[in-house]
């Protein structure tokens, strides 16, 4: 597994925890947000490769890889429930 990232969901993570306060507020959120989300910063890295979310300050690919992997643990653990 590249770094790279790792570093660059951890960033995001901090940035999110500082921001909604808690570590797990992630698994409060419907899939659906995370799939909104994704999209909206995969669309705006095809748009500008080197470009950074306006509010975090951190790039977008980060943001995107992130939503990604909250999508991923979400559906490992629906399809264990089954």
């Amino acid at each position: 597994m590249p770094r790279e990232i790792i570093y660059g969901i951890a960033r995001v993570r901090e940035y999110g925890n500082r921001k909604y306060g808690s570590a797990d507020n992630w698994k409060q959120v419907e899939p659906e947000r995370y799939r909104d989300a994704a999209f909206r910063h995969f669309l705006s890295y095809l748009d500008d490769p080197d470009g950074t979310d306006e509010e975090s300050g951190l790039p977008h690919l980060w943001h995107l890889a992130c939503n990604i992997a909250f999508l991923c643990e979400m559906q490992n653990e629906s399809s264990e429930k089954v």
